[in-house]
């Protein structure tokens, strides 16, 4: 590790879908149903096992240096807006509302990890991790991937091993 990466403070980064709110296990139907549905049934999309109790440790951890970056449309992110309040997100981890940000497109999240100075970034989708490269110190693939991952990221199954990864990069 170099001298400028030890000086970096830590920042975090975090997808939303398939990494916090987990719409293929709704019970009603999978993603479908948090895109779709009426009302009741995208509150009803489950959140990831074990990602607010993990996140609210590492909202603490990083003294709230901690940003949710999603990509998505207007209707996704109103939706994904309801769904955090509904689900007391906010409250459950230290995480300020202000802290949500959404971007049209996967390589659009560059923009953000560079604007944040962020330092790790946990996302499920491998093209975000080749658009992030290079501008984020520790890259977290989430969940199943169908490739390998590359060598410059971390395979993170669940939200223990993706908390476990984290802070064992600041513990050095």
């Amino acid at each position: 590790m170099g001298d400028e990466e030890q000086r970096r403070t830590p920042r975090l980064g975090i997808d939303i879908g398939r990494v916090i709110i987990n719409g293929s296990a709704h019970p009603n139907g999978g993603d479908t149903a948090f895109f779709q549905g009426d009302d009741a049934t995208m509150l009803a999309t489950p959140e990831m096992d074990g990602a607010v109790p993990a996140i609210a440790r590492l909202v603490a951890r990083f003294d709230g240096r901690v940003w949710l970056i999603s990509t998505c449309g207007p209707v996704v992110q109103e939706r994904t807006l309801r769904w955090l309040d509904s689900h007391d997100f906010y409250r459950r981890t230290g995480l300020a509302p202000s802290s949500v940000f959404f971007c049209r497109t996967r390589p659009d999240k560059r923009h953000y990890c560079e604007q944040l100075a962020l330092t790790h970034f946990v996302d499920d989708h491998p093209e975000v991790h080749a658009h992030i490269r290079g501008a984020v110190d520790h890259q977290y693939f989430f969940g199943p991937q169908v490739a390998g991952v590359p060598s410059y990221g971390r395979h993170v199954l669940t939200w223990a091993e993706a908390e476990a990864e984290i802070l064992a990069t600041l513990a050095v």
